[in-house]
C-alpha cells in the first residue's frame, strides 16, 4: 500500500508540472518599474502602458520611478525580483548602451531579463538655428571635411541617443564634429539657437513643437530611409549617409526564469493595448511608432542594437568621464 502511495503521489505531481506555471495569473497587483524620475516621456509611456495593462488583465498595474546610476538602479531591481510576473520594467534606448558604456554593469543585460515585447520606436531630428548655413546633410559634412574639428554639436549627456546619433554621423560620414555635453536637454537647444553650438540630434518630443514654431531648421530625421515622421523632412540615409538609422524606443522586460505562459500573457496584453487608437494618439506627440510583436522580435531587435553600439562606443572610444 505504502508503495502504491508513492506511485500515485509521483502521477499527481507529474500532471501538476505540466500545468501552465500560473493558470491564474494575475491575482495580484503588478509593478511596472521606470528608471527614469517621474515627468517627462518615458514616464507618459509608462503610465499609458500600466492603464491599458490594468483594463485588460483586470489587475491593478503601479508605476514606480527608481532613477538613478544611467537607469541601472532600476533595472538592476527588477533582474534580482522574482521571476513571477508581478515585477516589470519599462526599458528605453539606455538599456542596449549601458553594456558598452558602463564600466561595472550590476547585472547581465542578455542573461537576466526576459522580453515582454517592444511597445514603439521614436527618432532624433538634427536640427540647426534658423540662422545656421547649414541647411543640409551635405552642408555641415563639406564645411567639416574643409576645417575638421571646427564644428560642434550639442546632447543632453554622455551615451544618450542626442550623443550616439552625432558620433554615428562622424563615422558614417567620416567627419570630426565636438561634442559637447550638456546637464540638459533645455539649456543644450537654447545654446544651438543661439548659435554657440553649431547642431544637435534631440528626440523628435523634444523638438517638433519647437521645429513647427519655427524656432529650428529640421536638418533631417535619423529615422530609416522613406520612413520620416516629420512632414517635409527627409532622413539623414536619404541625404546621403547610408545605412543611418539611429533608434529610440520603450520596450518591457520581466525578470529571467519568468514562466513562458506569463510572459506569452503579457505579451499579447501588450500588443492588444499599444494597437488601441486612443493608446497611439495620446503617444504620437512623443514621436513614437507603435510596433508590436512577439518577445523573440524585441530580443533580436534589442541584440542587434547591443551590438551596433558597442562598435560606435568602442571605435570612438567613448567613456562616461
Amino acid at each position: 500500500m505504502r508503495g502504491m502511495l508513492k506511485l500515485c503521489m509521483a502521477v499527481v505531481g507529474g500532471l501538476l508540472w505540466t500545468l501552465p506555471a500560473q493558470a491564474d495569473y494575475p491575482d495580484r497587483i503588478i509593478k511596472l518599474v521606470v528608471p527614469f524620475p517621474p515627468g517627462g516621456g518615458v514616464d507618459l509611456v509608462a503610465r499609458l502602458v500600466g492603464q491599458g495593462l490594468s483594463e485588460e488583465l483586470g489587475q491593478a498595474i503601479v508605476i514606480e520611478n527608481k532613477p538613478g546610476g544611467g537607469t541601472l538602479t532600476g533595472t538592476d531591481y527588477v533582474a534580482k525580483s522574482a521571476p513571477d510576473g508581478y515585477t516589470l520594467v519599462l526599458a528605453s534606448f539606455a538599456h542596449a548602451v549601458n553594456p558598452s558604456l558602463q564600466p561595472k554593469m550590476p547585472y547581465d543585460t542578455a542573461r537576466d531579463f526576459q522580453p515582454i515585447g517592444l511597445i514603439g520606436r521614436s527618432y532624433n531630428v538634427l536640427v540647426t538655428s534658423p540662422k545656421s548655413k547649414f541647411k543640409t546633410v551635405g552642408d555641415i559634412i563639406r564645411a567639416s571635411k574643409e576645417k575638421p574639428g571646427s564644428l560642434t554639436y550639442a546632447s543632453q549627456g554622455i551615451g544618450t541617443s542626442a550623443h550616439l546619433a552625432g558620433e554615428l554621423f562622424k563615422n558614417l560620414g567620416g567627419v570630426d564634429i565636438l561634442h559637447v555635453p550638456y546637464r540638459g536637454v533645455a539649456q543644450a537647444l537654447q545654446d544651438v539657437l543661439s548659435g554657440q553650438v553649431d547642431m544637435m540630434w534631440p528626440t523628435s518630443a523634444a523638438a517638433t513643437a519647437l521645429i513647427n514654431a519655427g524656432e529650428f531648421h529640421a536638418v533631417a530625421s535619423t529615422a530609416p530611409a522613406g520612413k520620416s515622421p516629420l512632414p517635409g523632412v527627409t532622413t539623414i540615409a536619404e541625404q546621403g549617409l547610408q545605412g543611418y538609422v539611429v533608434d529610440g524606443w520603450y520596450g518591457v522586460y520581466a525578470p529571467a526564469g519568468t514562466p513562458k505562459d506569463v510572459a506569452a500573457k503579457l505579451n499579447a496584453t501588450l500588443n492588444r493595448v499599444v494597437q488601441k487608437p486612443e493608446f497611439q494618439r495620446r503617444v504620437e506627440p512623443e514621436g513614437l511608432v507603435v510596433t508590436p510583436g512577439t518577445p523573440e522580435a524585441f530580443d533580436a531587435f534589442v541584440q542587434g542594437e547591443l551590438v551596433r553600439w558597442r562598435k560606435i562606443v568602442v571605435e570612438n572610444k567613448i567613456t562616461m568621464d
